[in-house]
Formats: C-alpha cells, sequence, structure tokens
C-alpha cells in the first residue's frame, strides 16, 4: 500500500460551479483529475487530502462531489479547508458516507488515522497574521485541534507523524512549532493557487519536511508520500 496526497479539488459536481473561471489550468481538470488518478492509485492504497473538497454548503447537496471521490481509487482520509461549508460533526460525516455507502471516505476531525507505523494528525489550520481578537480565538483553536490530535498520535504507539494542514504554517510560529516539538516527519497543506505557489514552504526545516499539494499546483495528479 502506497500513500498519496492532493488537495484542493474544489469538486462542484453538486453544486454546477466550474473552475475555469480561475484560469485555463482549471479547464476540464476533473477529467484530468479522474485520469490522473486511475492511473497512479491502486484501490489500496491511501490518499490524504487537506481540504476543500467540495462548493456545497451543506452536507445533504454534497452527494455528487463525494460519488465522484468515493468511486476513484484508493482509500480517501479527508481533512477541513476554508471552503468546506458543508462540514458538520465528525459524528454525522461518517453516518452520512455509512449511508450513502461511500466506505472509501474517511474524515479526520479532533482524532488520529494509524496506517502500518504512520500516525496521520490534521487541523484546519490558520492563517498567522490574524490581528482581530475573533481571528486570534480562531488560530488558538487549531493549534489545540493539532496538539489534540498530535497527542492521540504520541499515545498510538506509531513512530512516525504526518499532519495534514490546509492553511499554510507559518515556519517559527506556533503550528511549526508544535510539529517540530511532536517529532512530526511530514507536513503537508493546500490552500495556495495561482501566483501564491510562490509563498509555498517545501523542504526539510526543523526536522519537518514541508510539501504544498494543491490540485492545480500538483497537476492534478496525487502526490506520491510514500511507496
Amino acid at each position: 500500500m502506497s500513500i498519496y496526497s492532493i488537495s484542493d479539488l474544489h469538486l462542484g459536481i453538486s453544486s454546477d460551479k466550474p473552475m475555469d473561471i480561475f484560469g485555463p489550468k482549471w479547464e476540464n481538470y476533473l477529467d484530468i483529475l479522474k485520469e490522473n488518478w486511475q492511473s497512479t492509485v491502486k484501490p489500496e492504497d491511501l490518499v490524504l487530502i487537506p481540504g476543500d473538497i467540495s462548493w456545497a454548503m451543506y452536507i445533504n447537496e454534497a452527494e455528487e462531489d463525494f460519488r465522484f471521490l468515493h468511486d476513484l481509487n484508493g482509500i480517501k482520509l479527508i481533512s477541513k479547508g476554508n471552503h468546506d461549508y458543508w462540514w458538520e460533526t465528525l459524528q454525522k460525516l461518517n453516518k452520512y458516507v455509512d449511508e450513502k455507502g461511500f466506505s472509501s471516505i474517511h474524515f479526520l476531525h479532533n482524532s488520529v488515522y494509524v496506517h502500518d507505523n504512520i500516525a496521520i494528525c490534521a487541523a484546519k489550520g490558520y492563517p498567522d497574521n490574524g490581528k482581530s481578537e475573533e481571528d486570534q480565538k480562531l488560530y488558538r483553536r487549531e493549534v489545540n485541534r493539532l496538539q489534540l490530535s498530535l497527542d492521540m498520535a504520541k499515545k498510538s504507539g506509531a513512530n512516525i507523524i504526518y499532519v495534514m494542514l490546509h492553511y499554510p504554517p507559518m515556519l517559527g510560529a506556533d503550528f511549526a512549532r508544535l510539529m517540530e516539538e511532536y517529532g512530526v516527519s511530514r507536513c503537508i497543506y493546500g490552500h495556495l493557487h495561482g501566483a501564491s505557489h510562490q509563498m509555498a514552504i517545501e523542504g526539510l526545516y526543523g526536522g519537518v519536511e514541508y510539501k504544498l499539494v494543491s490540485a492545480d499546483y500538483l497537476r492534478f495528479k496525487p502526490l506520491l508520500l510514500v511507496k
């Protein structure tokens, strides 16, 4: 079993929201994504998807998006992005995929997923430059969620820890410091598109390997993390 990652799929099948308004790179991207995915990922592989899955506003409006995702090869592990307005409690999300028969889709939220010797943690993250009191409240909440997940990873007994964030972490700030403190091996994140790809932090810093996995950045082909 291999592990892959890709984020920011921005599926709009259910809501009929096209992505080509964001530039020619997104033209026919669903066909390109499906072809690349099916030729790369095997049914037994694990795919980490850190956020921005569907444009749907509510979970009961996202069925076609989740059906598209479910029909792709692999076990999909999903965490929350800033555009995932359909996101519910973990209990409600699990009930939804169970009822719909989307057995290849799993959610990470205040939880941890262990694969072999790898514990996979997740949080949405939050921009480090928020100034308002509300921004700071949301920022601290996400830091606490990551720490909760990391604590679970340590208790799992796994020797390797991966972190899925949606927002890119800032080196030297809380999310990065936490990952260094807990000995995280790899952090994958999304959110950045187009010209903002230039802001991406990639490579090894403080013992953590960072990688941007936004779908358009990867040319809509899941990135191999572990073979």
